[in-house]
């Protein structure tokens, strides 16, 4: 069975929702790792029993010590595959390179729409409700060296009348979040996903 890190910067609740589907069914959660002290993330975390980490960015001089700090968790921990759920860090090389295609992270909108540098928590909303469109979504994918640029496991529509406002957004795309989540990483998990040329195929 397969380890994973669940990295996560907010309340948690697609990392809930790996711990009720997937921890000790598809896989282990061998650790969790915030880099918010008081992220719900962490108490979800205790609560399961599954180790729980505070990594402060503030202790070290550069993002590449700080994801190398990470990255001895990781080892420590024998983690095979990194889970990104609200995890509000742009990764640097050392973690992307180390685990190449085996990040997986989850987006609030159907990739390439309103992705990239900028582009996270209620700012996609945000976007989607400014530019006024009738389809929004989430995805899952694997991180590679760019913002959102790795290749797309699953993705998931949400219709939008246009009365929406972006909070309303943000709970219809959550609804979908933690099943496409949960759906993706199980298939990582147990080696169903093929990558070719940038796209997934399922195994």
């Amino acid at each position: 069975m397969k380890k994973m890190a669940v990295l996560a910067s907010g309340s948690g609740s697609n990392l809930q929702a790996l711990i009720d589907r997937v921890h000790e069914k598809e896989g282990m959660i061998a650790v969790v790792i915030s880099n918010k002290k008081n992220a719900y993330a962490l108490k979800r975390a205790k609560k399961a029993d599954i180790p729980a980490i505070y990594a402060d960015r503030s202790q070290v001089a550069t993002d590449e010590a700080y994801d190398t700090d990470i990255l001895k968790i990781l080892h420590a921990y024998a983690v095979d595959v990194i889970v990104l759920a609200g995890y509000l860090r742009i990764l640097t090389p050392v973690l992307t390179e180390a685990y190449a295609n085996r990040i997986i992270n989850i987006h609030p909108s159907l990739i390439p729409s309103f992705c990239g540098d900028g582009y996270y928590g209620m700012h996609v909303h945000q976007a989607v409700y400014d530019r006024g469109v009738k389809i929004t979504g989430a995805t899952v994918h694997f991180v590679d060296s760019g913002v959102d640029t790795g290749p797309i496991i699953m993705q998931r529509a949400v219709c939008l009348t246009g009365n929406e406002q972006p909070e309303e957004i943000a709970a219809k795309v959550l609804e979908i979040e933690h099943e496409l989540l949960v759906e993706s990483v199980t298939l990582v998990l147990n080696d169903q996903i093929e990558i070719v040329q940038k796209r997934t195929i399922r195994k």
